[in-house]
C-alpha cells in the first residue's frame, strides 16, 4: 500500500475507487485474525454502497473462522454500544460520516465500544497490507446472523435518563443513519417530535449529512414553526448532534459544549474534562468556573476517547458536536448527546439560550495555506524554530498536535492537515480584530516557512 489506510475517524475514501470490496475484505480478514474465537458486530449508515461493503466485510470475517452479527443500518454509537452488549470481540461500522454519499469508510470498535487506537489502528493496517490471514479448513468458517438490537440500546439509554416533563423537539436527519433509531428513541422518551430529512437515504438529497450552522437554518425554521422547545441536527452517522435554540437560531458549538461540561463538573463536585488543541478557551473558563480541569488532546474522537479513558474524565468531546459520556460508553453519540442536554436544561430549569449565557463569546477564526504532504514536516520544524519572529509575548507552548501558542488573551494553532496537502491555522482572541491579526501573523508564518523549507 502507498499510504496510510487510517485516518483520524477510520478509513475514508472513495467508492469503488480508493475503498474497494477487495480492500473491505482483506481489512476483514486481518481484523478477524486477531482472535480465536468469537464474533464481530458489524453495522452500516444509509449510503448506497453500504450493503456491497457490509457483504465484503462480512465474508473476510469469516473467512478466518470468526461469526459476525450485522445489526443493519444503525447509528455509529449503537454499532459500538452493541459491540458491547453483544459480547462481540469487535465491532465494525461502515460509514463515512458527514462526507458526501460518493464517500464510504471503515471504523474499528474493540470490545469495550471504544474505537481502535492509533496503535491498534497500525497494527491492524499491517496485518492488511503483508495479508498474513488466518484461514481455516473449509468446516470451521464463521457464519453470518442478522440481528435486530436496536431496542437494547434505546432500553439502555432510556434507563439512564428521565425526564419531568413532555419535551417539544425537533430534529434534522440529514436522511442519515439516526433515521433509523431517532423516531423510537423519542417516543420512548414521551417527547413530541417533529422530524425533518427523516426518511433513510443514501443519496443524501437534504445535502451532505452534516449539521452547521448554514444547513441546520431550515431547522431553525421549523423549531419556530412548530413551537419546539430545541432542535437537534445530527450527522450521517449519528455520532455528532449540533443543538439549534429555542428561537431557531444557531448557537455557537463551542459554547454548547462549555455550557453543558460547566454543569456535568459541577453536578459532579469537580472532574476533568478533555477536548482537543483545537477548542474554544471558553471551555477552560467554564470548567475552571466549576471547579473543574481540562485535558487536551490531537484531534480526533479516538485521541480523546483514550484520554478520557486514561484520566477517569467525566466528560470530553470535539466542539463540532461529537461528546463522549464516558459513564455510557466511549463513542461520541449524537443522540445520547442530545437526550443529556435536554436532562440539563430541565435541570437547571433554562432554555438552551439562558443555559449558555453566562460562557463567553469569542472570534475562532480558520485560514488553509498550501502544503505539499511531502514538506509538512520540515514547515513544522521550521515554525517551532522561528514563531518568536511573528508572534510575541507567548505564555505557553503544546506541541500535542501541531503547535499551540497560548498569549493569555488569546491563542494560535498551527496544525499539519491529516487530509489535505495544507496548514491548518487557526486562532481565538477576546477580541475579532485581534483574532484577525493572529491569523495574519499565522499566515506569515507558515509562508515564511514555506520558503524557508523550499
Amino acid at each position: 500500500m502507498s499510504s496510510k489506510l487510517f485516518g483520524t475517524s477510520g478509513i475514508r475514501g472513495l467508492v469503488n475507487v480508493e475503498l474497494t470490496p477487495s480492500l473491505a475484505m482483506r481489512v476483514g480478514a486481518a481484523l478477524a485474525s486477531q482472535f480465536s474465537g468469537g464474533v464481530i458486530a458489524v453495522g452500516r449508515d444509509t449510503r448506497t454502497s453500504g450493503e456491497m461493503l457490509e457483504s465484503a466485510i462480512a465474508s473476510g470475517i469469516v473467512s478466518c473462522g470468526i461469526d459476525v452479527k450485522t445489526v443493519g443500518v444503525v447509528p455509529t454509537p449503537v454499532l459500538a454500544y452493541l459491540t458491547r452488549e453483544l459480547g462481540a470481540e469487535a465491532g465494525v461500522v461502515i460509514s463515512a460520516s458527514h462526507n458526501p454519499p460518493q464517500y464510504n469508510g471503515i471504523k474499528v470498535f474493540d470490545s469495550t465500544g471504544m474505537a481502535y487506537t492509533e496503535e491498534r489502528q497500525q497494527l491492524l493496517e499491517e496485518s492488511v497490507e503483508r495479508g498474513n490471514f488466518k484461514l481455516p479448513a473449509w468446516d470451521a468458517i464463521g457464519n453470518v446472523e442478522a440481528v435486530d438490537a436496536r431496542q437494547t440500546y434505546i432500553d439502555g439509554l432510556s434507563d439512564r435518563i428521565q425526564f419531568e416533563r413532555r419535551w417539544r423537539v425537533a430534529c434534522d436527519l440529514f436522511n442519515g443513519a439516526t433515521c433509523s433509531i431517532a423516531p423510537a428513541m423519542f417516543r420512548k422518551m414521551d417527547c413530541r417530535a417533529t422530524l425533518i430529512d427523516a426518511q433513510p437515504d443514501g443519496r443524501f438529497p437534504a445535502g451532505d449529512p452534516e449539521p452547521t450552522q448554514r444547513s441546520l437554518q431550515r431547522l431553525g425554521r421549523v423549531v419556530v414553526e412548530s413551537g419546539s422547545e430545541i432542535g437537534f441536527g445530527f450527522d450521517g452517522d449519528g455520532d455528532r448532534m449540533m443543538a439549534v435554540d429555542e428561537r431557531g437560531e444557531v448557537p455557537t458549538p463551542d459554547r454548547v459544549m462549555a455550557a453543558y461540561a460547566g454543569h456535568v463538573v459541577e453536578g459532579n463536585g469537580g472532574g476533568v474534562i478533555v477536548t482537543h488543541v483545537g477548542a474554544s478557551m471558553c471551555l477552560d473558563e467554564a470548567v475552571q468556573r466549576a471547579g473543574g480541569s481540562v485535558v487536551r488532546t490531537k484531534v480526533g474522537d479516538v485521541n480523546i476517547a483514550e484520554a478520557i479513558k486514561g484520566h477517569a474524565a467525566v466528560f470530553g468531546g470535539e466542539p463540532a458536536g461529537a461528546w463522549i459520556h464516558p459513564d455510557v460508553h466511549l463513542c461520541p453519540d449524537g443522540i445520547l448527546s442530545a437526550l443529556r442536554l435536554m436532562q440539563a436544561l430541565e435541570e437547571e430549569g433554562k432554555t438552551l439560550t439562558e443555559f449558555i449565557g453566562q460562557v463567553p463569546d469569542f472570534t475562532i477564526l480558520n485560514v488553509k495555506v498550501d502544503c505539499p504532504n511531502s514538506r509538512k514536516a520540515a514547515v513544522m520544524d521550521s515554525i517551532q524554530m522561528s514563531y518568536m519572529e511573528f508572534v510575541d509575548n507567548v505564555s505557553s507552548v503544546s506541541t500535542v498536535d501541531g503547535i499551540r501558542l497560548d498569549l493569555g488573551y488569546g491563542w494560535i494553532l498551527l496544525r499539519p492537515s491529516g487530509t489535505e496537502p495544507v496548514i491548518r491555522i487557526t486562532a481565538e482572541a477576546r477580541d475579532a480584530e485581534v483574532a484577525r491579526a493572529l491569523i495574519e501573523r499565522g499566515r506569515k508564518l507558515v509562508n515564511k516557512s514555506l520558503e524557508g523549507s523550499a
